[in-house]
């Protein structure tokens, strides 16, 4: 058994990791709220280019660009896992490499090549570590994306697969339900679905659905050429703000779990604690009783 002042260091030091503990759950909970408000403000935002693209794409009529060319036969596929640059935040960085590497799986298993795409130092270290296909890596942004990024990583995935070295794009990522909740979301990036080019219902009018009256300046398949990579880096800057939400989410949770663990940890010390010097005073006690009764005889 543990002497007293072997368990009185043992709690000191667990009382020390519980305020370290208790902080990081602050910093991660005023962090989400930030990262909330970020992804509120975007919401529109993207909502307004679907509709500006679909708009657009109605009036272009029938149009073969770059970025919307399904290929015939897919040969080889980008995974752009999306992870945060620091651990301490339970499964989230794991389910996402798992459901990646899950998926590199599947794909290979139907004769595909797969490549990867990293956000974040978490998912760049476990691809290079299992000696997988690295072709780019971005980090150090994890906790507070900004559109730049989104922009870097949107560009590469274009280029990649305009020039042919890929023949789709998939990115995964954590999407934001809750503080408790976050939900691993696999979407294809590349080619865009054409199904983001239907125009949408305005629900303002209604619900009514038709052509609207423009005139394009200049003609809406250039224009549409334009908004095409726009929506790529808009999607992917949605990715990067869901992911960071999450990732504060979880690790604000982690944290609040570890800071019960280490309280529940401290009682259970103490009371072995209070016990163990208990025994030690009793001990003393007997030994000085024993001590006087041998004088005495």
């Amino acid at each position: 058994m543990a002497s007293a002042q072997e368990l009185k260091r043992r709690v000191r030091s667990i009382s020390n990791t519980r305020k370290l503990t208790r902080a990081m759950e602050l910093v991660a909970s005023a962090r989400l709220r930030k990262a909330q408000q970020r992804i509120e403000a975007m919401r529109p935002y993207a909502d307004r280019m679907l509709e500006l693209m679909g708009g657009t794409a109605q009036a272009a009529g029938a149009v073969r660009l770059p970025l919307l060319q399904v290929r015939d036969e897919v040969k080889r596929v980008a995974i752009v896992p999306v992870t945060g640059d620091r651990g301490l935040a339970g499964a989230f960085n794991a389910q996402v490499l798992r459901r990646s590497f899950a998926l590199m799986r599947e794909l290979e298993a139907e004769g595909k090549q797969v490549t990867f795409f990293t956000s974040g130092k978490k998912a760049q270290s476990t691809v290079r570590f299992r000696g997988l296909d690295l072709s780019q890596a971005w980090t150090g942004y994890s906790d507070r994306p900004e559109y730049s990024n989104a922009q870097a990583i949107a560009h590469a995935v274009a280029e990649a697969y305009t020039n042919g070295e890929v023949d789709k794009v998939i990115v995964v990522y954590n999407a934001f339900v809750s503080a408790l909740v976050q939900k691993v979301t696999v979407s294809d990036v590349l080619p865009i679905p054409t199904e983001v080019l239907e125009a949408r219902t305005d629900e303002a009018d209604g619900g009514h659905t038709g052509p609207v009256d423009f005139f394009f300046e200049p003609e809406p398949k250039e224009i549409l050429a334009r908004l095409l990579p726009v929506y790529v880096e808009t999607e992917l800057y949605r990715a990067l703000l869901e992911s960071a939400a999450s990732e504060q989410g979880a690790r604000m949770t982690a944290m609040r779990n570890a800071s019960k663990s280490a309280g529940e940890l401290i009682d259970s010390l103490t009371l072995a604690m209070n016990r163990a010097r208990q025994a030690a005073i009793t001990q003393e006690i007997l030994e000085v009783v024993g001590g006087a009764d041998a004088l005495n005889a």
